[in-house]
């Protein structure tokens, strides 16, 4: 049985949502913006050190003392160095940017909260942030984002990039189980 038909007038004002490209499409066009990353920047593709330079820009504003004595933060923000001059700042700025647009464009921008039938939205938030803070954790601990170690790493055979995605996805499958009645 067909879909019915939805008329021009009922999506006036709201965007039909299109289908997500097939995942190995997608999967070959990260691929090929990845080399070209290589290519034109001498760079990988990664999220967390653009995001870190962002936390010790504040920190900076708030404790410079401690951003000037401290051997980890004086290449990105120490004396007059200025954090967001570099090209990982602004390559997380284009990500939030494209994804917002290609949102947009896809009828797929809303505000949501996605969870199971079992969840309460606020338990969804209060796990997910938990998730996040471990997960942001781990990424420095790392020296990397699964982005950066998984696809920059991986796609130059760096051994501690491939151990880290194996102990994220053995960890991932170990907390799934703890974790799938809040989906069910």
């Amino acid at each position: 049985m067909a879909a019915p038909a939805i008329s021009r007038k009922a999506t006036r004002g709201k965007r039909v949502e299109r289908p997500y490209l097939h995942p190995y499409v997608a999967a070959s066009l990260l691929g090929v913006v990845l080399f070209l990353a290589f290519l034109i920047t001498g760079n990988g593709l990664g999220a967390s050190g653009g995001l870190n330079r962002l936390v010790v820009m504040v920190q900076d504003w708030f404790v410079p003392q401690h951003v000037n004595t401290t051997a980890y933060l004086i290449p990105m923000a120490g004396g007059e160095t200025n954090p967001l001059d570099n090209w990982v700042v602004w390559m997380v700025f284009g990500t939030l940017i494209g994804g917002a647009l290609s949102g947009f464009f896809n009828g797929r921008l809303k505000v949501e909260i996605n969870r199971g039938a079992h969840i309460s939205p606020r338990t969804r938030l209060l796990v997910a942030f938990v998730g996040g803070a471990i997960m942001g954790y781990g990424a420095r601990l790392a020296r990397g984002c699964t982005s950066g170690q998984a696809l920059s790493g991986g796609a130059v055979l760096s051994v501690g990039s491939w151990a880290f995605m194996l102990a994220v996805f053995i960890g991932a499958y170990a907390l799934a189980y703890f974790v799938r009645k809040l989906w069910n």
